[in-house]
């Protein structure tokens, strides 16, 4: 089965099989019907990976995390968030991954911006960063190989993720927050 532009999640159901074929879903956002309707929009590759990550403000200063040496793009710096699930808005998304990764209740500000990037190796990301002016409970890290609080001035002297490139030199020249 094949499903519209930009599809946002395949949910493949790997269940009991009980006919002799396996059962698909394509779950859409309003993202997603929106792009449906721009006729200059263009199909994405199968690779197309919907992603949403938190610019958790706090004085001038932005949390970011440093992938562990075991992981893709390993030791790079990225902003916490992770993939939309099934269902999920890319609100309620952030805020699940928040509490999972660094474990915090957050409010999720307004969106900031969204970026679609390919990588060399022949995946893409669409991209959307939320501000996070409040949340509840103690930063406790999870998942990365070292959370840090930085002047937004500072970001550059970071090694970001290749799609977080664009966004770091717009936060650092405070054209963003």
């Amino acid at each position: 089965m094949l499903c519209d532009y930009g599809t946002i999640l395949t949910v493949l159901n790997w269940g009991e099989d009980l006919s002799g074929l396996h059962s698909f879903w394509c779950v859409y956002t309003e993202d997603v019907e929106q792009a449906q309707s721009n006729p200059n929009s263009r199909p994405a590759g199968p690779a197309l990976r919907f992603v949403v990550a938190a610019l958790i403000v706090r004085g001038g200063e932005v949390l970011i995390g440093q992938r562990r040496p075991d992981q893709p793009m390993a030791l790079q710096w990225e902003f916490p968030g992770g993939k939309i699930e099934a269902g999920e808005s890319p609100e309620q998304a952030l805020a699940r991954e928040l509490d999972e990764e660094v474990g915090i209740h957050a409010t999720i500000g307004p969106r900031v911006t969204r970026i679609r990037h390919n990588y060399r190796h022949g995946g893409a990301v669409d991209l959307q960063f939320f501000a996070v002016h409040e949340f509840s409970g103690e930063l406790v890290n999870h998942i990365y190989h070292q959370l840090r609080w930085v002047k937004l001035e500072a970001l550059t002297e970071y090694d970001f993720l290749a799609a977080d490139r664009g966004l770091i030199r717009d936060l650092a020249a405070g054209k963003l927050l």
